[in-house]
C-alpha cells in the first residue's frame, strides 16, 4: 500500500490528482489543505475515502500529523498569480517558507518519502526570442514575476534537502473552468508561443509518477502537452473569443505587453511523456470544453455586449494604463522601452 500525502487538493490540478488517486486500490491518501467552508464542501464526497487534515502550511506544527509515515508527498499548494504578484510577502510565506516547513517535517517523520513538486515554466522567464525550452536552460524569472521567484527558491530548497525528490516544471494549465480572466491576460505578448496542458493530464503525470520512482529520482522534468497542445497566444485568444461570442480580438495598440512574460514550447517535454504516458487531451479538447460550456443564449448575449465587455476588460490592462500615463518604469517592463 502506497501512503501518499497531497497538498493543494483544492486547486485545479490538485483536485484532479485527488480524484485519480482515490481510484487506486494500492493508495492510502492523506490530504492537507487550508480549512474553509468551500474546501469542506469540496472534499465532503470523499471524506470516507481519504484522510483530511486541515491546517496552515506556514505552521510546521500543523503539518506534522499529515506528514508522518508517508511514502510519497505530492506538493501542489501555492499562492499563484495574480495574488502572488500583488502580495509577494504572502507568496513567499506560503510558496517558500511553507515548502521549507513541509521539507523539514518530511525529513523528520518520512525521511524515505519521494517529494514530488510542481514548479513552473515561469522560472525560465521571457522566451519570445528563443521559445524552445529545455531543462538545462538559464533560469531568469521576468521582472515583477514574484511567483516565479518563489518557485525557483523552493526548487533550491528541495534539491538541497536530504530527501528523494522530483520536480515537474509545469507549462500553462488551461481549461474553461480554471482559467479566470485577470490582469495577467494582458501581460503576455500576443506573439508568445504557448504549449498548454490540461489539469487532468497534469494530474495523471503526478499519479503515474508513484509507479516510476527510480526513473524520476532527483531529476527535473518539463511537463507540457506536446505538439497537439501548441499554438500562439494570439491564436488561442482569437479562437476562444470566437467561441464565446466576443468576436474579434480588436483591442487598441499597447493593450498587450510586448515583452517580459514567459511560456514557450518544451523541446524536451517528450522525455517525461515516455516515462509516464500522461497525455490524453489536446488543444482541441480545451476549445471543445469552452464550446460545451457556452450555450447559444450565452454566446448571443455575449455577442450583443461584446463591445462593452472588451471595454471593461481593457480597464484591467496594466500595459495600456502604463502607455497612456507615460509611466516610464512600467513601460520599460511591458514594452522594453519608454516611448
Amino acid at each position: 500500500m502506497k501512503k501518499v500525502l497531497l497538498t493543494g487538493a483544492s486547486g485545479s490540478v490538485g483536485y484532479q490528482v485527488l480524484k485519480q488517486l482515490i481510484q487506486k486500490d494500492d493508495v492510502k491518501l492523506t490530504v492537507f489543505n487550508k480549512k474553509s467552508l468551500q474546501n469542506k464542501k469540496l472534499f465532503k464526497p470523499y471524506k470516507e475515502k481519504i484522510n483530511i487534515i486541515y491546517g496552515d502550511i506556514r505552521n510546521r506544527e500543523d503539518l506534522e500529523p499529515a506528514v508522518k509515515r508517508q511514502d510519497y508527498i505530492i506538493h501542489l499548494a501555492a499562492i499563484i498569480p495574480p495574488l502572488a504578484d500583488d502580495d509577494p510577502e504572502l507568496a513567499k510565506a506560503v510558496n517558500v517558507q511553507g515548502t521549507g516547513n513541509l521539507l523539514k517535517a518530511a525529513r523528520r517523520f518520512s525521511p524515505r518519502a519521494l517529494f514530488l513538486y510542481s514548479s513552473s515554466v515561469s522560472v525560465y522567464g521571457d522566451r519570445l526570442k528563443n521559445p524552445n525550452i529545455k531543462v538545462g536552460d538559464p533560469l531568469k524569472p521576468s521582472q515583477g514575476d514574484e511567483y516565479a521567484v518563489t518557485k525557483l527558491t523552493a526548487e533550491k530548497l528541495i534539491m538541497e534537502s536530504r530527501l528523494d525528490w522530483t520536480i515537474f516544471r509545469i507549462t500553462a494549465i488551461m481549461w474553461n473552468d480554471n482559467h479566470k480572466i485577470s490582469k495577467l491576460m494582458f501581460h503576455m505578448p500576443l506573439d508568445t508561443p504557448i504549449e498548454i496542458a490540461t489539469p487532468e493530464d497534469t494530474a495523471r503525470a503526478f499519479v503515474n509518477a508513484l509507479y516510476h520512482r527510480k526513473q524520476l529520482s532527483r531529476k527535473i522534468f518539463n511537463l507540457g502537452g506536446g505538439n497537439p497542445c501548441r499554438t500562439t497566444y494570439r491564436e488561442m485568444l482569437e479562437t476562444v473569443f470566437d467561441i464565446v461570442g466576443l468576436k474579434k480580438l480588436n483591442f487598441p495598440e499597447h493593450a498587450f505587453a510586448d515583452t517580459n512574460f514567459h511560456c514557450g514550447y518544451y523541446a524536451d517535454g517528450d522525455v517525461l511523456e515516455k516515462i509516464l504516458h500522461f497525455r490524453k487531451q489536446t488543444l482541441e479538447d480545451f476549445y471543445n470544453a469552452y464550446r460545451k460550456a457556452t450555450t447559444p443564449f450565452m454566446k448571443k448575449t455575449t455577442s450583443l455586449l461584446s463591445f462593452m465587455i472588451k471595454r471593461k476588460l481593457l480597464k484591467h490592462s496594466e500595459p495600456y494604463q502604463a502607455y497612456r500615463e507615460k509611466d516610464d518604469l512600467l513601460m520599460k517592463r511591458f514594452f522594453g522601452k519608454t516611448d
